[in-house]
C-alpha cells in the first residue's frame, strides 16, 4: 500500500510541482490550499506525512501544526513545514510546535523527497 502524503500551499505552482514529484515517487497524494482544508483533509484523507506551508489564508501552518499535534489521533503523522520564511526563530518555533522537520523554500527537489522517504522508511 502506498504512502499517503498532505501537500498543503496556497500556492498553485509549488502544489502542482509537489504533488507531481510525490505521485511520480508512488505516494497517493491529496492537496488543500489553505490551513481549514487542510484539517479537514487529515481527517477524511489520512496522511502518512504532510507537506506544509507556513503562509496561508484561514489558518498557519504553524497553527494548524498545533491543533494537530493537540490531537492524540494524529500522533503518528509525520509534518513537514516548507516555507520562505528560514530565520532560526521561525524553525525553532516550527520544531517546538510539533513538526517533525523544516525546510524552507527554495527547496531541492531531491532533498524532499530523499528527506520524505527517509521519515517514512521507504528505501
Amino acid at each position: 500500500m502506498a504512502h499517503k502524503i498532505l501537500i498543503v500551499d496556497d500556492e498553485p505552482n509549488i502544489v502542482i510541482s509537489l504533488e507531481f514529484l510525490m505521485k511520480k515517487e508512488g505516494f497517493e497524494v491529496a492537496v488543500a490550499t489553505d490551513g481549514d482544508e487542510a484539517l479537514a483533509k487529515v481527517a477524511s484523507f489520512a496522511p502518512d506525512l504532510m507537506l506544509l506551508d507556513v503562509m496561508m489564508p484561514k489558518k498557519s501552518g504553524f497553527e494548524v501544526c498545533e491543533a494537530l499535534r493537540a490531537d492524540a489521533n494524529n500522533a503518528s503523522l509525520q509534518i513537514v513545514m516548507l516555507t520562505a520564511k528560514g530565520r532560526d526563530t521561525e524553525v525553532a518555533k516550527g520544531l517546538a510546535i510539533g513538526a517533525d522537520a523544516y525546510m524552507t523554500k527554495p527547496f531541492s527537489t531531491k532533498e524532499l523527497v530523499a528527506k520524505v522517504k527517509s521519515m517514512l522508511g521507504v528505501c
